[in-house]
């Protein structure tokens, strides 16, 4: 843990922007929805601002394996050390994004919306009375997504912009596949109902926890033949 402790200290050289300018982006998102909402007169605004902090997860942690890799490399740091201080402090972010989302949620709820009737912490669908599910609703989806940026970085180092390109042409053949297979058994009620049965946890932090051991395994294995 010590070594893991220390690896991670790399990779927050330029804490700034893995830990700060996420938040950064989410306020300034936040401060431009509150302002539309004063401006707009009707009743209630639902924002979907929060997906920027999601977006900038992927974003920062694609830029750990383009950046800090090769320079952690350079330190005689091992590819297994790496990975796994690059999973502590993606844990260790996520969780405390995940903290300060919850606390948001409360205080809008008690606010009224910040006294403006805006929903923007407290979606309707990734809403929980349970403050430990709501701050896993919060929390996992952060973790998959940084993971994937984990992941597409890596690809990166190891088969440059080719490598992303195939990836991301893999993921929409697998989607329109499934897209496609779907439409021609017609099971598109029984696909719809499945999901419609499945308790909002489930969906929330059961199957994105399970896309995470994918993405997170995808990314090791990649790593350990990747070049600086």
């Amino acid at each position: 843990m010590g070594q893991l402790v220390r690896v991670a200290r790399i990779q927050l050289v330029n804490a700034f922007s893995v830990l700060v300018l996420p938040l950064i982006i989410l306020a300034f998102v936040l401060v431009a929805n509150l302002l539309v909402a004063g401006l707009v007169d009707n009743e209630g605004v639902i924002a979907g601002g929060l997906l920027s902090l999601y977006i900038t997860m992927l974003i920062v942690h694609l830029q750990t394996m383009t950046q800090m890799f090769p320079f952690a490399l350079g330190l005689s740091v091992t590819r297994k050390a790496f990975f796994g201080a690059s999973t502590l402090v993606v844990v260790g972010q996520a969780a405390g994004y995940g903290v300060l989302l919850t606390l948001g949620k409360l205080v809008e709820e008690a606010t009224g919306g910040w006294g403006l009737d805006l929903t923007f912490f407290a979606l309707p669908f990734l809403s929980h009375d349970n403050v430990l599910l709501q701050f896993l609703a919060f929390t996992v989806p952060l973790v998959t997504l940084s993971f994937l940026g984990l992941w597409i970085g890596i690809v990166f180092k190891r088969w440059n912009q080719w490598g992303v390109w195939i990836l991301t042409g893999a993921f929409a053949v697998v989607g329109l596949g499934l897209v496609l297979l779907i439409q021609w058994q017609d099971w598109w009620g029984a696909f719809a109902r499945f999901f419609a049965s499945q308790p909002a946890i489930a969906l929330q932090v059961g199957y994105p926890a399970a896309i995470t051991l994918v993405f997170a395994g995808a990314a090791y294995l990649t790593t350990r033949r990747a070049v600086p």
